[in-house]
């Protein structure tokens, strides 16, 4: 199960090529790239740091995608999340799904987006005209996430959503 915390940017092609590297299996390979944007909020964004908890951080991604191939029938996922500084256009992200068949791995790719927006042991600091500000969950996030969670727990679970 690749999962990667990491300052470095990372190259999609080379990491997708990885993924389904002598797997004829894979019919279908869904990915997620998620970049920094130069706006939030109504407000310009100058750069953003992202913080994170090594370790916890790590084993709630490997969770995630476990719950994930419990609910879908994907045969593998990667996600790459970075942190530290970044910029406007930087790469932050990477969630990728392989699977015989496309729907699963798009169902199977947004469950993993939707938990690492909300649940994920991540922390944002952006960098606006305005000074510094810490960037909380959206409630579109979390709207996105009631999907697939129990009500009220705010964790994902295997058999509910979709």
């Amino acid at each position: 199960m690749p999962i990667r915390v990491q300052t470095e940017d990372f190259d999609i092609s080379s990491e997708v090529a990885r993924l389904r590297a002598g797997d004829a299996r894979i019919g279908a390979v869904v990915c997620f790239t998620g970049t920094v944007r130069d706006i939030n909020d109504g407000s310009s964004v100058a750069a953003m740091e992202l913080e994170h908890y090594p370790g916890m951080t790590e084993k709630a991604l490997e969770d995630i995608v476990t719950l994930a191939k419990s609910r879908w029938d994907i045969f593998d996922a990667l996600v790459i999340h970075r942190i530290g500084p970044l910029l406007p256009l930087d790469q932050i992200v990477l969630v990728a799904v392989t699977s015989a068949h496309r729907g699963e791995a798009f169902a199977a790719c947004e469950f993993i987006m939707d938990y690492l927006k909300t649940s994920a042991p991540f922390w944002k600091k952006e960098q606006t005209p305005e000074g510094a500000r810490w960037v909380d969950a959206r409630v579109t996030d979390d709207e996105a996430m009631a999907k697939w969670s129990v009500v009220g727990t705010g964790k994902p679970v295997a058999g509910s959503g979709t």
